[in-house]
């Protein structure tokens, strides 16, 4: 196991180092350069640059050297120093724009995750166990629902009813009179009183898929002749199944800790967009948007290193839940 462990980490520095380069390499495909974007957008709000003012932004921040020398300061710095270098669009050093939101979205992620893993394992075990019961019907609507409305329209439908029905102040983790305050006791009930429509939008969708394939698991195993065994000696209903079978199905979670891990970095883009979540999600669409190659790479590398390392986790947990997988 250990030397499994200690290849996988060493065929993970080429495929950080590949993924880095294509990535900052993809950033900058698309017509133009971050001076363009940005020339753009001011036009849209009326104002104007000269061509002069132009070419010294694009002096100024290194555009005009050639790609695998802006790559090379880039990634170099990172290794070397750290330093993820900083941001053309907000002037700030990318790590202080990534660490200041990364807190919030890893506890909506992380909270997420754990509603939705709550919500599917006892679901679809229930379903298995009990198939074609009413509830199991009631259970696969769901399931069928939740996975065919998007998250972003199933945010709004939350919203509206929020503010029409419940009178609650809508949209963002907090109210706008706690922006740029300090947490204390009062900014972290606000945020409690806002997390819970983020929460349900990514709940619903996770795990309603989770809990198909849970059921669809289940009803696998509980055909399997260890079953019948474990029945036939006299253990109980609980007793059986949750002993082996589950531990079975359960599986196809362990291994989605690989996009799991980075997921929770990044936490989901759209709903975040719609909700005004302050989370990292929000700030790599502006990135991509305007090629802001340091934000968007960075982004990019350390999410890369999260799928990295979640795949390794993912894999070292199957090992260790499944025997099977452990002795082959």
């Amino acid at each position: 196991m250990l030397g499994y462990i200690v290849r996988r980490l060493l065929w993970a520095i080429p495929t950080l180092a590949f993924v880095s380069f294509i990535s900052f390499v993809i950033i900058q495909l698309p017509p133009g350069d971050f001076v363009t974007a940005y020339v753009a957008q001011l036009r849209s709000g009326g104002e104007y640059i000269t061509e002069l003012q132009e070419s010294i932004l694009r002096e100024q921040y290194g555009l005009n050297d050639p790609l695998l020398v802006q790559y090379w300061r880039w990634i170099s710095n990172i290794i070397f120093y750290g330093d993820f270098g900083r941001s053309l669009e907000w002037n700030a050093p990318v790590s202080d724009l990534i660490w200041e939101r990364l807190g919030l979205t890893l506890i909506l992620s992380s909270l997420s995750l754990v509603f939705t893993w709550m919500i599917a394992i006892p679901v679809g075990v229930y379903s298995a166990t009990r198939q074609y019961s009413v509830f199991d019907y009631v259970f696969t609507v769901f399931g069928f629902l939740g996975k065919g409305i998007p998250d972003f329209l199933l945010a709004l439908i939350l919203m509206w009813t929020a503010f029409a029905w419940l009178n609650m102040d809508v949209g963002g983790l907090y109210s706008p009179r706690f922006e740029g305050q300090p947490w204390d006791f009062d900014k972290i009930v606000n945020m409690l009183s806002h997390i819970w429509i983020p929460l349900v939008v990514l709940a619903t969708g996770g795990a309603a898929g989770l809990i198909r394939v849970m059921r669809a698991n289940m009803l696998d195993e509980l055909r399997k002749p260890y079953v019948e065994t474990a029945y036939a000696q006299g253990f109980s209903e609980r007793t059986v199944v949750w002993r082996y079978p589950v531990r079975v199905a359960l599986n196809p979670f362990i291994s989605t800790v690989g996009w799991a891990l980075p997921a929770l970095f990044s936490g989901d883009v759209i709903t975040a967009v719609v909700l005004n979540l302050p989370t990292t999600g929000p700030l790599l669409l502006q990135a991509l948007k305007m090629q802001d190659m340091y934000l968007a790479g960075s982004f990019i590398l350390i999410l890369s290193v999260f799928t990295v390392i979640g795949t390794v986790l993912s894999d070292i947990l199957l090992a260790l839940s499944d025997p099977r997988i452990r002795f082959s």
